[in-house]
């Protein structure tokens, strides 16, 4: 019987197919748990050989730089994607931090939707900021302002697939023509759909980050991030890579990052999150296609509700996005979506009334979490930049869980049913 090469093989048995590095001692077939520091040597030579990277397999020598338990999952994720290198760290925020403290310097630009995460926005408009770094916020559906905004010292382009919560789609493989012919690298968080429904490398990204605290995780059980290189952009002209060391293994932003920046800022991945997050992996593409297909049907359940002032959902035939999510994305658009109803005070009694959907901020738990995003996670901004982030006051996120679809439409109605 022939083997199938590894791509060509189906992706839940690309992942749950994937082997060690090196054969278990003990033959476990799941990577056990290395909660360990340090890392023991046969001699000094040997050592000498791991620090120095002179093995044909690397050793590991500190759990902050790279760990067996963490480096099977970066291994599993490989095998999903497709992605040349994946550095883990310890959560979404540290994924998109790392990757621009890699990419950018004092003078540079970053050239972003403005309709992005809260704290990315602040890691944008303050922190980076305060570094020499600035950000110039385009509307992603309009190319010739994305074109425009784009110089000589712009680092890169950031957007989210779907963004969250407005659920707007980029169009992204006509945005990346424009950077390829300017050199720009595009960065998209695609937290929102795993591998299984998305192509990032067709999509044409270049640099990838995931928060796997969602459906990566199983349920909640850890907070993590992931950085993945797709080795599809030239950076022997970019002005902060320019003079990195490149080697067969890693490009110049995936040696930088990992030989400099994410050990100099320390966002390690836990090893035993690294455990929970690659049993995750194995069945994520069941979690996903449940609660993804739940999610279509209760956004067309909302819409044919009177006191529902509007669904978002990009699967829909009345999202202006519906062409461009039926092209980027296999299957349904994740397992978020979005309702208003006629007043922040409306949105307020709904949620109190909820007995099985629960109000928390997380997304993709196998518990169902309901958020009023303009009081919670966009609160403390001011009213200006809510405007610029497109916030609205009767706006709710819904990211749906593994619950029966009937005990969540009925959970629904009975709450709506108290507006009246």
């Amino acid at each position: 019987m022939v083997q199938k090469d590894s791509q060509e093989k189906k992706f839940s048995t690309r992942v749950i197919s994937e082997k060690f590095t090196k054969e278990d001692v003990h033959g476990a077939i799941s990577m056990p748990i290395y909660r360990n520091a340090a890392f023991e040597f046969a001699d000094s030579k040997s050592i000498e050989a791991a620090f120095q990277y002179k093995e044909e397999i690397a050793s590991h020598t500190y759990t902050r730089i790279t760990n067996p338990s963490v480096e099977n999952l970066e291994r599993k994720i490989k095998a999903a994607s497709g992605a040349e290198n994946v550095m883990m760290v310890a959560s979404g925020m540290a994924a998109i931090s790392n990757t621009f403290l890699t990419l950018t310097y004092a003078g540079g630009n970053i050239v972003a939707s403005p309709h992005i995460f809260g704290n990315t926005f602040s890691l944008f408009q303050f922190t980076l900021a305060a570094f020499g770094v600035e950000v110039r916020f385009v509307n992603t559906d309009n190319l010739e302002e994305i074109a425009s905004a784009i110089d000589e010292n712009t680092c890169a382009f950031f957007c989210e697939l779907i963004t969250n919560p407005h659920l707007e789609i980029a169009n992204l493989p006509e945005i990346s023509k424009i950077l390829k012919a300017r050199n720009v690298p595009m960065i998209v968080d695609t937290t929102i759909i795993p591998w299984c429904g998305f192509d990032a490398r067709k999509a044409g990204v270049d640099i990838e980050v995931v928060s796997t605290t969602k459906y990566i995780s199983n349920g909640a059980t850890s907070i993590g991030g992931a950085i993945l290189d797709y080795g599809t952009f030239n950076w022997d002209h970019n002005k902060r890579l320019a003079d990195v060391a490149q080697t067969d293994a890693m490009s110049r932003f995936s040696f930088k990052l990992k030989r400099e920046i994410a050990r100099n800022i320390g966002a390690a991945m836990d090893p035993e999150t690294a455990f929970l997050q690659s049993l995750g992996m194995e069945s994520l593409q069941l979690r996903f296609e449940k609660m993804s297909e739940t999610a279509y049907q209760l956004a067309q359940f909302l819409s044919d509700n009177k006191d529902v002032v509007k669904v978002g959902y990009t699967k829909l035939e009345s999202s202006s996005y519906k062409h461009i999510s039926d092209k980027l994305i296999t299957g349904n658009p994740g397992a978020m979506l979005t309702f208003s109803l006629k007043s922040k005070e409306d949105c307020y009694t709904f949620m109190d009334q909820l007995q099985i959907i629960r109000r928390a901020t997380n997304l993709f738990d196998n518990k169902t979490l309901i958020i009023h995003p303009e009081s919670t996670i966009y609160g403390t901004f001011s009213p200006e930049l809510k405007e610029i982030m497109g916030i609205e006051n009767n706006l709710m996120r819904l990211s749906v869980g593994l619950e029966d679809i009937s005990d969540l439409q009925a959970d629904i109605l009975q709450a709506l049913e108290k507006l009246n």
